[in-house]
């Protein structure tokens, strides 16, 4: 049996209780039917029904932000070291279950085995990472002053919805969901509709763990219904979302009335600029592994090229070639390195670009092609002579599309790389410390890699500028969402009061 064959039979034997049972909801360590329904997910390899799914509404919500608040004050107050080996549990469970998730995970979404086996980990990884926090999360400071002791401490929010897409969908949700149990934060959990499976692998993997019922809460459904009554209700203190800039917008309008706290982790349209003093070899490698990795289908990809005019011929010949070997095939298969895109739906959006390029003239130098009709497959395309001004350069295509642009000075590859509506990441290959130093404090991007791919740190902070986003996930920062600061000042002596209607 070849290893796409045994995992194709691992992944029937997973999916058997879904296809028997469906998908429901979990609120208050119950599961609980849909009221509006059901609706069904699909594969993107073949279009095949996975199995139905809870279509939640308002009245979904409404129940799993009572119960988050209900549970919100025993979690809360649970001494920290408890809370802690229920994290080290839950990552325990995941990484059990490792190979379970990575292959719901690729059948579901269409991501390659080849990146998913490590997702499942790294989400294991996120809550390790956080419990070990748990302690300190709430430790402040002492600020003296001439006449008080000021002690600084912080406390959980309280519930907080957490909306995740389909991109990666297990691992994103563990990156919110795990700082916002350590902080003692309660959860409702959206996940996106096109993902549903690792969402109900995570709330009983946590219950399973020692999770008390209502502190993880799982609502599926769309965002008008379930996702736009999360960003409403009343209960629900803050919304961590990872999504699309224009979604990000409406939520925030969503959550006004209630004053809603919003961390919103949005989309990019990420430079790598190479210049010709570059260990070419290594930016070559990145170049390739950061728009064509996880089918393309991540924020972070660096989907614009600035390469210098001087190696510009050399360094596309080599990218075409490098492409056009790009193994596209069955997500299962662990030699695929790219799947099919997630859904009909983007996948339309994603290979209307191979036209819009052509009208725009830019040459289609690799791909631009769908594959077979099975699925949602599409060859890794690289575009190539190119302006900045084009929109294959200013919009976000969110798929295996890199936009190849010449640059021929510093101060030009700068200002094409600020002259976008976003501010995610940037990627810069030069080995010139000095002109590194100056672009990457130029460059308007909340992450900026030198000399590297996105290797990404967990104590850093990940966010962007303009329309990527609002606040930032790793290490303290996390807590800084999850957590209410408050300050007590503690007078040191007798120091003068002013007095009003004294005699």
């Amino acid at each position: 049996m070849s290893a796409l064959d045994d995992n194709i039979a691992k992944l029937d034997g997973f999916l058997g209780r879904f296809r028997e049972t469906g998908i429901l909801n979990r609120i208050a360590g119950a599961d609980v039917a849909g009221s509006e329904g059901v609706f069904q997910s699909t594969s993107p390899v073949d279009k095949s029904v996975i199995c139905e799914v809870a279509h939640g509404s308002a009245a979904d919500i409404d129940a799993a932000a009572t119960a988050a608040s209900e549970a919100f004050p025993a979690w809360r107050d649970m001494p920290a070291k408890q809370r802690r080996d229920v994290l080290i549990r839950i990552a325990e469970g995941i990484e059990a279950r490792a190979e379970e998730i990575a292959l719901c995970e690729c059948w579901d979404t269409g991501q390659a085995y080849k990146f998913m086996s490590k997702a499942a980990l790294r989400g294991a990884e996120n809550f390790r990472y956080f419990a070990d926090q748990v302690v300190q999360a709430r430790d402040g400071q002492h600020l003296k002053s001439p006449t008080l002791m000021n002690v600084t401490t912080r406390v959980p929010i309280g519930p907080v919805g957490v909306i995740t897409p389909w991109n990666t969908p297990f691992m994103l949700s563990t990156w919110k969901i795990a700082p916002a149990l350590a902080a003692g934060c309660t959860v409702v959990h959206k996940p996106a509709e096109a993902s549903p499976l690792t969402a109900r692998l995570l709330v009983e993997i946590a219950e399973e763990a020692g999770l008390p019922p209502g502190v993880l809460n799982t609502v599926n459904g769309f965002g008008e219904g379930a996702g736009k009554a999360l960003c409403e209700h009343p209960k629900v203190k803050a919304i961590a979302f990872v999504g699309e800039s224009r979604t990000g917008s409406l939520i925030t309008k969503q959550g006004a009335d209630t004053l809603k706290r919003n961390h919103l982790e949005l989309g990019g349209k990420n430079p790598v600029i190479v210049f010709d003093d570059a260990d070419l070899d290594r930016a070559l490698d990145a170049v390739i592994f950061m728009i064509y990795s996880i089918n393309g289908e991540r924020c972070t990809s660096s989907s614009r090229l600035l390469v210098q005019e001087s190696i510009r011929e050399d360094f596309e010949a080599r990218l075409i070639e490098r492409v056009n070997a790009i193994k596209v095939g069955h997500p299962l298969d662990p030699a695929t390195e790219i799947g099919p895109l997630v859904t009909e739906e983007h996948y339309t959006k994603v290979t209307s670009y191979f036209d819009i390029a052509k009208a725009d003239g830019a040459t289609v130098a690799a791909g631009g092609v769908a594959l077979g009709d099975e699925g949602y497959f599409v060859r890794p395309t690289l575009f190539t002579g190119a302006n900045n001004q084009m929109r294959i350069a200013q919009e976000e295509i969110f798929g295996p599309v890199l936009t190849s642009i010449p640059f021929e000075t510093e101060e030009e590859a700068l200002h094409m790389a600020n002259d976008v509506a976003y501010g995610l990441t940037g990627y810069v290959w030069t080995n010139d410390l000095t002109r590194a130093l100056r672009l990457t404090d130029q460059l308007e991007a909340g992450m900026i890699w030198v000399n590297s791919e996105n290797v990404r740190h967990l104590p850093t902070p990940f966010g962007g500028l303009k329309a990527s986003g609002i606040g930032r996930d790793g290490g303290d920062w996390s807590f800084e969402f999850y957590m209410e600061q408050k300050n007590i000042a503690f007078a040191t002596g007798q120091h003068k009061i002013t007095k009003l209607g004294a005699l």
